[in-house]
């Protein structure tokens, strides 16, 4: 059964016991997504780590550490 099929069902099933309807796939992904990287950030804040920027900072930190191109070979 797709995610359409189920969401029809549902909302038939709502319908015929008078509850709300549920709402329609995708209207809260981005929800989701916000709520996953809250939990990230506490989690990292817990294990005792940087909550943010550590994307970045690891960036740098490989930028910095690589060795410079020295001249080319002609």
């Amino acid at each position: 059964m797709s995610v359409t099929e189920q969401y029809i069902l549902d909302t038939y099933r709502a319908q015929r016991l008078g509850e709300p309807a549920p709402p329609a796939p995708g209207v809260r992904d981005w929800e989701v997504v916000r709520e996953l990287r809250d939990h990230r950030r506490f989690r990292a804040v817990v294990a005792g780590r940087p909550a943010r920027g550590r994307v970045r900072s690891v960036l740098a930190r490989l930028l910095r550490t690589r060795p410079t191109p020295g001249p080319r070979p002609r």
